[in-house]
């Protein structure tokens, strides 16, 4: 089986994705190969060619959401990409396309779909954006994390699969052990702050400026974006040592991101779509802060999240009056942390990877027919 992947811009896309196509590799239907086709300047050109596969960049641009001015450079540059994944589809003949998100999305599939390659999206997100449900009517197959997709896409296409979470990220090993990979304090309560893929500067600014008042009672650990990394460590830096040591601050984590979901009693974030799945299959609590610029489906991750009991929804205008006393308000309360916990373990779907691969490669096999 040939396999052509889009998806790209966000981790929330990208790990979905790897882990379907690990899922895949692993099975007595292994892609004989995959092409993985994304935006150049975004997230897949570090992820991807990590993750031993083959990547092509195509031009993109979005439509939704962006100013007027931009609109017609980037349908230029869109234009510009179908071109482009026309060649790539023509010279790899690909039996299947999975998409996730990105840039890429449209000019692949409508190149797919000219060449009649069945396709299939994996929608993360509970909402899908504009282009996804768009393409969704090209698609033969939509696998969904939740239920709840369901209302926005076409009768009849969408399965519930849940959310593929990749392979390394729940490590066997207790909370106190990850503290201690970190070196931190096995006992004291611990708060993970991560503003996402890219980072979120007013997240980070939000903690700063509270730093002092966690650290007299909590650790943390803090995934900043390579955005605001300068100003982060010269806030780190400023710290008295008795507070210092109970700091971690990264510009991002790899292969590490599994340990510190395992350290976290509670975590701050962006409520984009790895939220849905990678904190409810660590069963860990969250104070979700949507993106107000991301459109809607930020929000609508968020309010699913809430309305399960596994998270505290804030807007992003109220973190610097309520994130303080939001975190001690749940940290201090071990019997709804734990209720938090259960809620989100609840959410959690395993075996979401390979369910898609299944259908991806069943896709594939009606294509030869």
């Amino acid at each position: 089986m040939r396999l052509l992947v889009s998806a790209g811009g966000t981790g929330g896309h990208i790990f979905p994705a790897l882990a379907i196509v690990a899922e895949n590799q692993a099975s007595p239907t292994a892609a004989e190969a995959v092409l993985w086709v994304g935006t150049a300047g975004e997230m897949e050109e570090t992820l991807v060619p990590r993750a031993g596969h083959r990547l092509e960049t195509i031009s993109g641009g979005g439509l939704h959401g962006v100013g007027l001015c931009t609109i017609p450079r980037n349908s230029l540059r869109l234009a510009r990409g179908w071109v482009q994944a026309r060649r790539l589809v023509r010279q790899f003949r690909p039996d299947v396309l999975l998409m996730t998100g990105g840039y890429s999305n449209a000019p692949v599939a409508l190149a797919a779909w000219e060449r009649r390659v069945p396709m299939i999206i994996f929608l993360p997100d509970i909402e899908p954006g504009l282009a996804i449900k768009t393409l969704s009517r090209l698609a033969t197959r939509v696998a969904c994390t939740a239920e709840q997709s369901k209302a926005f896409l076409p009768p009849g296409k969408a399965v519930v699969t849940g959310y593929p979470v990749r392979p390394n990220l729940a490590p066997k090993m207790s909370s106190a052990e990850a503290r201690t990979a970190f070196s931190l304090q096995p006992d004291i309560p611990t708060l993970l702050v991560f503003g996402g893929s890219r980072g979120a500067r007013t997240i980070n600014y939000a903690l700063m400026d509270i730093l002092k008042d966690l650290l007299a009672d909590y650790q943390v650990i803090h995934i900043s974006g390579q955005l605001d990394w300068d100003e982060v460590t010269h806030r780190a830096a400023e710290l008295e040592t008795d507070l210092s040591v109970r700091y971690r601050p990264f510009p991002y984590l790899h292969d590490e991101m599994g340990q510190a979901l395992r350290a976290a009693d509670l975590v701050v974030s962006r409520a984009g779509a790895a939220t849905l799945g990678e904190f409810p299959a660590l069963g860990v609590p969250a104070i979700l802060v949507p993106y107000p610029h991301a459109w809607r489906y930020q929000k609508v991750n968020a309010d699913y999240m809430a309305a399960a009991g596994a998270a505290t929804h804030l807007d992003d205008k109220e973190l610097t009056a309520q994130l303080l006393p939001t975190i001690r308000r749940l940290m201090n309360d071990s019997a709804s942390l734990a209720q938090m916990r259960a809620a989100a373990q609840a959410l959690d779907r395993p075996g979401a990877a390979r369910r898609v691969a299944d259908s991806m490669v069943a896709l594939a096999a009606r294509g030869r027919q």
